[in-house]
C-alpha cells in the first residue's frame, strides 16, 4: 500500500495543496515552521481520522475557512482508491470512496492504514494513563474498523453516571431513587465497558512480542522490554505488585461479553460506595493503564532519555508488525510516517532505526535539514517551504 497523490484544501496553513508521492522513501525537507508537519499530520488523519497533534479538529482547519478536505488516492496492490474526509468542527466529519456520495467519516476507516512517529510519541512511555489508552484504541479501529464507536459509547454511559453520581453528592445525599437509576446505569456500563475491555487487552497481548523484539533491534538488546494490560476491574488483591495485575488482566481475554460484563458489574458493585463517596466512576476501562518494563523496573519514571525514545519508538514498529501479521498482503501494509524523529537520535540508533523501515513499501519522514537524514536512506527529497513543495530534481538530500 502507497499514498501516490496527497491534495488539501484549508487545511492547517494550507489553502490547496497538490503532492505526488510514489513508493519507497520520500523526505520533506524544510526549515521549522514551514508545514511539514501539517502534511504528513493530514496523511495520518486519513488513516485513523485522529491528528497525534491536537484532541479537538478546530485547530485542523485554516484560519477562516468553514471546513477542511483531505483527499488521497491510495495504491492498494492493483487497485487504486481515492479517499476523501471533510473536517468541519461545527457538525460530524464526513466522508467519501471514489467520489461516492458523502457518508460518515467513520466508512472510511480500514481502507487506508499508516504508522507515524513523532516525538509526541515519549509520552507514550513517560505520559498519563490517557495516552497509552488512546494509543490501543487507534491501533484497535486500524485493525477492525468496526470497532470504532465502541470507545465513543462507553464514553457516553460514563458520562451519564458520573453525572448521577456528581448530582447525588450535590444534593446532599444518596436516596432510594438514585440508587435505582444507578443500577440501571451499572447495567449500561459493563455492557459498554465489556467490548471496549475485551479489545484493549486482545491488542496488547498481540502487541508485547513485537515490543519485546524491535526494543531488541533499536537496543542491540540491552534490556529486555516488556508491555502489560493494567485492568482496574480486576480485584485490587491481585493488582498488588508490578507484574500480578498485568497478568491477571489477561485473563479476561475472552470473547464472552456476557462474563466481561459480569466482571465490570463485580467491579461497579464493589466499588459504589467509593463511588458514591467520590462523585465519580473509580473503576473501568477509562482507569486503566498500560505498563511498560525494562528489565526488572518500570519504565516510567526509571528508563533514561534515550531508553524512553527507543521505547517509543519499539511500540511504533509494533504496532506497525501487528497490522502486517493482521494481513501480510502488500495491499494492507502501513504505510510508514517519521515527523521530525532522526532528529532526535543518535546515529546508532538512527541506523537501527533505518533498518527497520525496510517492511515498509513507502516511508515518508520529515527533517529541517537534510544532514538529519542517516547516511544510505535512499529517498526522494520533496523542498518544503511556505505554502508550496517542490520536487528535488537532483534527488540529493
Amino acid at each position: 500500500m502507497f499514498l501516490n497523490h496527497l491534495s488539501l484544501h484549508d487545511f492547517r496553513t494550507y489553502q490547496h495543496l497538490d503532492l505526488p508521492l510514489g513508493p519507497g522513501t520520500t523526505v520533506l525537507v524544510g526549515p521549522n515552521g514551514v508545514g511539514k508537519t501539517n502534511i504528513v499530520e493530514a496523511i495520518g488523519y486519513l488513516a485513523t481520522q485522529d491528528s497525534h497533534r491536537v484532541s479537538q479538529d478546530a485547530p485542523l482547519v485554516r484560519f477562516g475557512a468553514e471546513r477542511a478536505l483531505i483527499a488521497g488516492q491510495v495504491n492498494r496492490g492493483d487497485r487504486l482508491t481515492r479517499i476523501e474526509v471533510e473536517i468541519n468542527p461545527r457538525r460530524r466529519n464526513r466522508a467519501r470512496i471514489n467520489r461516492a456520495d458523502f457518508a460518515r467519516a467513520r466508512e472510511a476507516l480500514g481502507v487506508f492504514r499508516s504508522i507515524l512517529f513523532a516525538p509526541e510519541d515519549l509520552e507514550l512511555v513517560k505520559g498519563e494513563p490517557e495516552v497509552r489508552r488512546r494509543f490501543l484504541d487507534d491501533l484497535v479501529v486500524q485493525l477492525r474498523p468496526d470497532q470504532a464507536a465502541v470507545r465513543n459509547d462507553f464514553e457516553r454511559v460514563l458520562r451519564q453516571r458520573n453525572a448521577l453520581l456528581k448530582s447525588a453528592r450535590a444534593s446532599g445525599g444518596f436516596t432510594e431513587a438514585h440508587e435505582a437509576t444507578l443500577d440501571v446505569w451499572d447495567m449500561h456500563f459493563a455492557q459498554a465497558a465489556a467490548p471496549l475491555l475485551r479489545n484493549r487487552i486482545h491488542v496488547a497481548k498481540l502487541l508485547a512480542p513485537h515490543v519485546a523484539e524491535a526494543y531488541s533491534e533499536l537496543t542491540n538488546g540491552a534490556k529486555a522490554a516488556t508491555l502489560r494490560y493494567f485492568a482496574t476491574v480486576v480485584d485490587e488483591a491481585e493488582q498488588l505488585g508490578f507484574a500480578d495485575g498485568p497478568v491477571a488482566a489477561e485473563t479476561l481475554l475472552t470473547p464472552d461479553m456476557v462474563h466481561l460484563a459480569d466482571v465490570v458489574s463485580r467491579a461497579l458493585e464493589a466499588a459504589r460506595p467509593r463511588d458514591i463517596e467520590r462523585g465519580t466512576t473509580t473503576v473501568g476501562p477509562h482507569r486503566d493503564d498500560v505498563m511498560f518494563g525494562l528489565g526488572q523496573a518500570p519504565a516510567k519514571g526509571f528508563a533514561s532519555h534515550g531508553e524512553t525514545w527507543s521505547l517509543a519508538l519499539a511500540l511504533r514498529l509494533a504496532a506497525f508488525r501487528v497490522l502486517i501479521e493482521d494481513d501480510p498482503s502488500d495491499a494492507a501494509r502501513p504505510v510508514l510516517i517519521l515527523d521530525d524523529v532522526f532528529a532526535e537520535l543518535d546515529e546508532f540508533r538512527r541506523q537501527r532505526l533505518v533498518a527497520a523501515l525496510a517492511d515498509a513499501e513507502q516511508v515518508l519522514v520529515t527533517a529541517a535539514v537534510g544532514s538529519e537524514i542517516p547516511e544510505g536512506l535512499d529517498a526522494t527529497v520533496v523542498r518544503v517551504s511556505p505554502g508550496e513543495v517542490t520536487l528535488d530534481d537532483a534527488g540529493d538530500s
